[in-house]
């Protein structure tokens, strides 16, 4: 993909397409429709979320479409958590998840952070590991009771700083 792909500040306007998306993008996996029934919540964007001074969405276009979204949240002086990070299906595997997460850990460093803290979906822990995370545990699942998901920390110290 040639298109120039720009990561801009997510609007209010856009939470329920960014939650569509994000469905859409969990749903990649094939997931029982049961299963994705039980997250529906958990993927769902507020327009509360992004006017949130703790959440910084940010979302990535190309050719005026919005083509997937990640989400920080400001844990501590030094933490942040990527809360969300999705691509719309058809474009997964084109990059477009690399530059998200590269822009995530460039923006955290920039607001001060020194760790990103991930909780991923299995499917995509070599992402995360491909991308600088270390491995460090598992958390539960905030929507399947007895569900662990990998963790995953990203020191931020050797950042480019946007």
């Amino acid at each position: 993909m040639n298109e120039t792909l720009r990561i801009r500040n997510a609007e209010p306007y856009e939470a329920s397409y960014l939650s569509e998306l994000a469905i859409r993008s969990k749903s990649y996996w094939g997931y029982s429709a049961k299963f994705m029934a039980a997250c529906r919540n958990e993927l769902v964007v507020s327009i509360e979320k992004i006017e949130n001074e703790y959440f910084h969405y940010m979302a990535a276009e190309r050719q005026g479409e919005v083509v997937g979204f990640y989400a920080l949240e400001h844990l501590s002086e030094s933490d942040f958590e990527l809360e969300a990070l999705f691509v719309e299906p058809r474009y997964i595997g084109t990059g477009i998840g690399k530059a998200l997460i590269s822009h995530a850990k460039s923006n955290a460093a920039s607001l001060g952070g020194d760790t990103l803290i991930i909780q991923g979906d299995p499917n995509a822990e070599k992402f995360y590991l491909a991308a600088g995370g270390r491995l460090t545990g598992k958390r539960e699942s905030a929507s399947i009771l007895s569900r662990f998901l990998p963790t995953f920390s990203i020191s931020l110290a050797n950042e480019d700083v946007a």
